[in-house]
């Protein structure tokens, strides 16, 4: 495979890298203290173009392929996890997933003002009670006519207060477990439906994650996505595209790291020389890079399986699972080479140990991803068809 960036990639990575320099590390740390970015950063991702990357033009969006989306990932994570988790969020999971699923009427109402970055758009399926095991849903979406009636909770929803447009998944047969799942698009104006940000969060503090409430929330049949009981391959298939882009954002999260590592490693002296020349230090650089360079590849190479239309589940899940986990541990490093200064904020290495540890958790754990890849090597699990392919995706393929 040939990832040598075409021009219009090498100009994206230029316009993402020159946004975040310019715009989100000057105010990063004042957000933070905030606890969110300023609401003008929105309306700057739509007028870049970044709301709708990979989204074709006759649906609003730059018609780039899935590598740039990797690319603007890798740069918004180099500014704070925050502003990759939003595209993540409303480009990966929610406005992908309804180019794969959705009818041309969905579409043209709901897939093109979020690729113009009009509207926003959230994805809802972990629960109080269900994150790795979907099946154990609550909530439900009882037919009423022509019109579903949902109850339930969601909770680690980003964008909760943001978003206008969620996918939110629930029971619409129970007796069928995971077969009973649908999947359903709900809008924020809804009567019976709230949300509400949990505070003093860990990490990704700029970010906005939160709880969703439906009380006898009236959801029109016409915004049910896909059949009733295809919920659980919709989230699934949604859940390739949002790995992709938290694996990409873990690439430029571990690039920052040595960034700021290789700097300090120039200012720093101790025993006479710059810290850099201590052979302790340059193995942690050492990791930083290998971590760098073969999370890199596992991208980038998912996203050229994207671009080929095929499938990539085993490819996503590996390169999600081993780029959060070298992301992991490259903050940690990183925090170890500052000594005490990594508790300051005059460095980001603290902010960067912070944000590296939900990535390890949310899409996924590393526990799950796992278990995946040795179900993968063992033969007890293969990539079987989703049904509905994206445009172009050679369907015989998987038969």
């Amino acid at each position: 495979m040939d990832f040598t960036f075409t021009e219009d990639q090498q100009l994206l990575r230029q316009t993402a890298r020159r946004y975040v320099d310019e715009q989100i590390i000057p105010n990063i740390a004042d957000w933070e203290r905030a606890g969110g970015f300023d609401p003008q950063v929105w309306k700057d991702f739509a007028d870049l173009g970044f709301m709708g990357s990979c989204i074709p033009e006759q649906y609003g969006g730059s018609g780039l392929d899935y590598n740039s989306l990797a690319i603007l990932c890798e740069e918004l994570e180099r500014g704070d996890t925050a502003f990759r988790t939003a595209v993540s969020v409303h480009t990966g999971l929610n406005s992908l997933t309804l180019l794969q699923w959705g009818t041309e009427e969905q579409k043209r109402k709901f897939l093109v003002p979020q690729a113009k970055g009009e509207k926003i758009g959230a994805y809802g399926l972990t629960e109080p009670g269900a994150g790795s095991d979907v099946a154990a849903l609550a909530s439900t979406a009882v037919r009423d006519g022509d019109e579903y009636i949902l109850n339930g909770q969601k909770t680690w929803i980003s964008l909760c207060d943001q978003a206008d447009h969620f996918l939110v998944f629930a029971y619409t047969d129970k007796t069928k477990k995971h077969h009973g799942i649908s999947a359903f698009i709900v809008e924020r104006t809804r009567p019976g439906f709230s949300s509400k940000a949990i505070a003093n969060k860990y990490g990704i503090r700029a970010g906005n994650t939160g709880e969703l409430f439906f009380e006898d929330v009236r959801i029109p049949a016409a915004n049910r996505l896909g059949e009733e009981g295809e919920g659980f391959k919709i989230a699934i298939s949604a859940l390739d595209n949002g790995r992709f882009t938290v694996a990409a954002g873990a690439v430029g999260l571990i690039s920052v790291c040595l960034e700021a590592s290789t700097a300090y490693c120039e200012e720093r002296h101790t025993f006479g020389k710059p810290i850099g020349d201590h052979q302790l230090v340059q193995r942690m650089i050492a990791n930083m890079e290998a971590g760098y360079q073969m999370s890199r590849l596992l991208v980038y190479r998912a996203g050229e399986l994207k671009n080929a239309g095929r499938r990539n589940t085993r490819e996503t899940s590996l390169a999600k699972w081993q780029a959060c986990d070298f992301a992991n541990r490259a903050a940690d490093d990183a925090f170890q080479i500052h000594g005490a200064y990594g508790y300051s904020d005059d460095y980001p290495v603290a902010r960067y140990l912070r944000n590296s540890k939900a990535p390890v958790i949310y899409e996924g754990t590393r526990e799950i991803h796992t278990i995946m890849q040795a179900e993968y090597v063992l033969g007890k699990r293969g990539d079987k068809p989703l049904n509905r392919m994206l445009p172009g995706w050679p369907f015989e393929e998987f038969l």
